[in-house]
């Protein structure tokens, strides 16, 4: 994991403090190479699972951890981002080196791993606005060359056989974020997501695929190298599994259409002014890459995607609403909430 932002840099004081010299014991005997003293810093990032600077006279690492105090079990597992980053280590996609796993909590209260500080850019605008105009369409392509390469994996040859449920990602998925709508009361109801609860379940595609997906590529999730438009790490498997690669495309495809206030988005602006590649283009290009002609019910994959996102806002409203999050960035997202919701109805009513 990388932190040479674009903006609102890397790291600095530690804001969830755990036993330093036990850290460092522990690394002594599981990573090779490893030499003190060391010292620690937080990175303003990792809001899902605290994410540390570990820096020795010799050199710097990551550490990334389950958050303290009590989770949801299936929750914040590292292991598992661990788990899929190891695996592919060994084919065309990037990823950080992990050196070292611990399952053990008792070393600092958590299950933790560490993995290699990756040197680079990370973009929190999708309209890449810092990189001059002619270079960023190289930039939107290293982003498709790499969620292609990803969803070409083959996972059970490299052991993530097992990595998710094979099929039926759609249902499984629209059963788990209609019941968790349906079931927080606090949030309140919304016309718009009754809709899509009631439409979505009939609406899926014919046919079936299943792929390694991210969950989350998105700009602000992948390193870029120093000075290229190369992409040399991807970041935060958190939502990682086996599920359906036209829906983790289509979600990384919502740059085009979300507002820069609620996720790294253009927000409706002209990519072809921007010097960007136009949605239809870079879905042509995804294509290509994988062997398809074509993405029909492309409108489905938005409105799903779109749905699933403002499911997950509706949680965190409910949170605000309960007192259980309180941060300003959890309030700027459950009040857009409403927004997500009536872009979902739109896309669904684009299908009919």
């Amino acid at each position: 994991m990388a932190f040479v932002k674009e903006e609102n840099t890397s790291a600095g004081k530690v804001r969830s403090a755990f036993d330093v010299a036990a850290l460092e014991s522990w690394m002594a005997s599981h990573v090779e190479g490893f030499a003190g003293p060391l010292t620690v810093q937080q990175f303003k990032g990792g809001q899902s699972n605290p994410t540390y600077l570990l820096i020795t006279p010799q050199k710097r690492y990551v550490l990334r951890r389950k958050p303290p105090g009590t989770i949801i079990k299936s929750a914040h597992d590292v292991l598992r981002e661990a788990r899929v980053m190891r695996a592919l280590a060994s084919t065309a996609v990037p990823v950080p080196t992990i050196y070292a796993v611990c399952e053990d909590e008792g070393v600092i209260g958590t299950q933790f791993y560490i993995m290699a500080l990756v040197e680079g850019r990370i973009f929190w605008d999708a309209a890449f606005a810092s990189v001059p105009k002619p270079e960023r369409v190289h930039y939107y392509d290293a982003m498709n060359i790499t969620i292609a390469r990803l969803h070409g994996v083959n996972p059970d040859d490299i052991g993530l056989g097992d990595y998710g449920r094979k099929g039926n990602y759609f249902v499984r998925q629209i059963n788990r974020w209609s019941r968790q709508y349906m079931e927080d009361g606090v949030a309140g109801r919304n016309d718009d997501m009754e809709a899509l609860v009631k439409w979505l379940p009939g609406a899926i595609p014919e046919g079936d695929e299943t792929a390694i997906i991210h969950g989350d590529f998105r700009c602000d999730n992948v390193i870029f190298h120093p000075h290229l438009p190369e992409i040399v790490a991807v970041l935060d498997w958190e939502l990682s599994t086996l599920g359906h690669p036209l829906a983790d495309f289509a979600y990384h495809v919502l740059m085009y259409r979300i507002p820069p206030d609620i996720v790294a988005g253009l927000g409706g602006a002209d990519p072809i002014e921007l010097g960007l590649p136009s949605e239809e283009e870079y879905i042509a290009t995804y294509c290509q890459r994988t062997g398809r002609d074509n993405i029909p019910h492309w409108d489905f994959y938005i409105a799903f995607n779109l749905f699933r996102l403002a499911a997950i806002f509706h949680g965190i409203k409910g949170r605000v609403l309960r007192g259980t999050a309180s941060s300003a960035e959890a309030s700027k997202k459950a009040a857009a909430f409403p927004r997500l919701a009536r872009m979902a109805r739109d896309a669904m009513d684009a299908c009919k």
